[in-house]
């Protein structure tokens, strides 16, 4: 280590306000030292000096999105019209995904502290009958899709510096769940250093800075700065399709989707759901300043919120559930244009070192930090494609430990799909005083993607007593 780029480096970051980074240093071992240069000098005191600048905006409060308006969107179809055009959107996606020309990209790099469960997201159970995993039942879509379409989908997943090694581990040990290894594409995503409430750096130990990872939207960045953005196109790859690990009932993949995208030559393309009330933590989505745009929940004033069109429709009903469609052409001249989308600060609680080097461990929150989000990328796209999903068949997060958008919903709400599913295919199942299933059901991707994989898979008469798993080799 040389002494005169520590003496630089310290300057620096004195000159900034920050020079109590190095307030340790004699303590350090050579090999800590090395660390905490190596991070500081990836970091810099001019990043530093934004990341300030935002945190002081931010803490001066937020201005109203007055001038968001809504965006037309493709709804659920209740018309012959409206049914016969996502016929015609499937064909077109089914076509792209039998050419090969459809990715997956997973944004896993969250850890499930929320749920108080201390590994990564994707490998939390939530099969209601045989806890398979997040990542299981991602896996299996996959595996299922390639099969029907006569290619292999690659599915590229971005991890965290905190989730990457379990993540690949996870994966090694259940044998990529039946996909071959080259058909997945781990690469990491950036972070970004906490600052406390007075826009300083924190010390997560003595030799190294508190950094979280940098959003979903440094996706974008990480296909890109990682290669396997170049991976793709050499694949033929041209659309990839975006998802987040939390939810089990996403239509992976979705034809319909992908081929309203491609009909209507879209470059980023959001699927939206109606919010079920004003304050559900959803994005709207709209178009600001001639510019599609999404502005997040946290981001809105509660009268932005309310804010009701004359029929009494809320007047920002369209909510992202963070699924996309974006082309790869179109990551490259976002890429190409801005260094970072712009970030987003979130209070939270940080762990970290007080003045004489002690932990502390908060119990409120006590820092920020700053976070990139997919959707900004969407004011670049001169078309883009918003098409309603059905809540009930496709989107139920697990996000909390219990109550709303938690794995007791999450499975409730994958067991009353599958039960209809079954009885689309005339199977009978038992209901309680409440209507909802009195059994667990659950059914491999492998064994069904949709209602109609179940025809001709169970005997006429088919009765369920008891709870059920149709996996890949069920016989009756």
């Amino acid at each position: 280590m040389q002494r005169t780029t520590v003496e630089e480096l310290r300057r620096k970051y004195e000159e900034n306000g920050q020079g109590h980074v190095f307030r340790f240093w004699d303590e350090l071992t050579d090999p800590q030292r090395e660390e905490l240069v190596k991070q500081l000098t990836r970091i810099d005191p001019w990043t530093v000096r934004r990341l300030q600048e935002l945190l002081e905006q931010h803490l001066r409060g937020r201005k109203p999105s007055a001038d968001l308006e809504p965006v037309e969107v493709i709804p659920l179809p209740r018309t012959e019209k409206e049914l016969e055009g996502r016929k015609q959107a499937r064909r077109l996606g089914e076509a792209a995904l039998r050419e090969g020309k459809v990715a997956a990209v997973l944004v896993a790099g969250g850890q499930a502290t929320r749920l108080g469960y201390a590994a990564p997201k994707g490998t939390f159970p939530i099969g209601p009958v045989t806890k398979r995993s997040l990542f299981q039942y991602h896996a299996e879509k996959i595996l299922a899709l390639s099969r029907r379409f006569g290619r292999p989908i690659p599915w590229a997943i971005m991890t965290s510096p905190a989730t990457d090694a379990p993540t690949r581990s996870f994966f090694n040990e259940h044998g990529y769940f039946g996909l071959s290894k080259d058909q997945v594409l781990f690469f990491l995503q950036d972070t970004v250093p906490a600052l406390g409430p007075d826009g300083k750096l924190l010390l997560e130990e003595k030799w190294r800075i508190c950094e979280s990872p940098n959003g979903h939207g440094g996706v974008l960045f990480g296909l890109v700065r990682s290669g396997v953005l170049d991976e793709l196109q050499a694949r033929g790859v041209e659309i990839l399709y975006h998802f987040q690990v939390d939810n089990p009932l996403i239509r992976l993949c979705d034809p319909v989707f992908l081929g309203f995208h491609i009909a209507q030559r879209g470059e980023m393309s959001l699927k939206i759901l109606r919010k079920r009330d004003p304050y559900e933590k959803l994005g709207v989505v709209g178009k600001r300043g001639g510019r599609f745009a999404v502005v997040e929940y946290s981001d809105l004033t509660r009268e932005e919120m309310e804010a009701r069109n004359p029929d009494g429709e809320l007047k920002y009903w369209a909510g992202s559930i963070a699924e996309h469609c974006y082309n790869v052409d179109f990551v490259r001249r976002v890429v190409s244009q801005v260094d970072n989308l712009p970030f987003h600060i979130a209070h939270k609680k940080v762990p970290h070192l007080d003045e004489e080097g002690r932990p502390v461990r908060p119990q409120e929150p006590n820092a920020y930090k700053f976070e990139m989000f997919v959707f900004d990328a969407l004011p670049f796209a001169e078309r883009a494609v918003f098409l309603e999903a059905n809540r009930a068949e496709e989107y139920s997060p697990v996000k909390n430990a219990e109550g709303q958008d938690s794995p007791e919903t999450a499975r409730r709400d994958m067991v009353r799909l599958f039960a209809r599913w079954l009885e689309e295919a005339g199977a009978i199942i038992p209901r309680d005083a409440q209507g909802e299933p009195a059994v667990r059901i659950e059914i491999s991707p492998l064994f069904a993607l949709e209602a109609q994989d179940l025809r001709g898979k169970l005997p006429p008469g088919f009765r369920v007593q008891r709870d059920l798993v149709l996996e890949e080799g069920w016989k009756p």
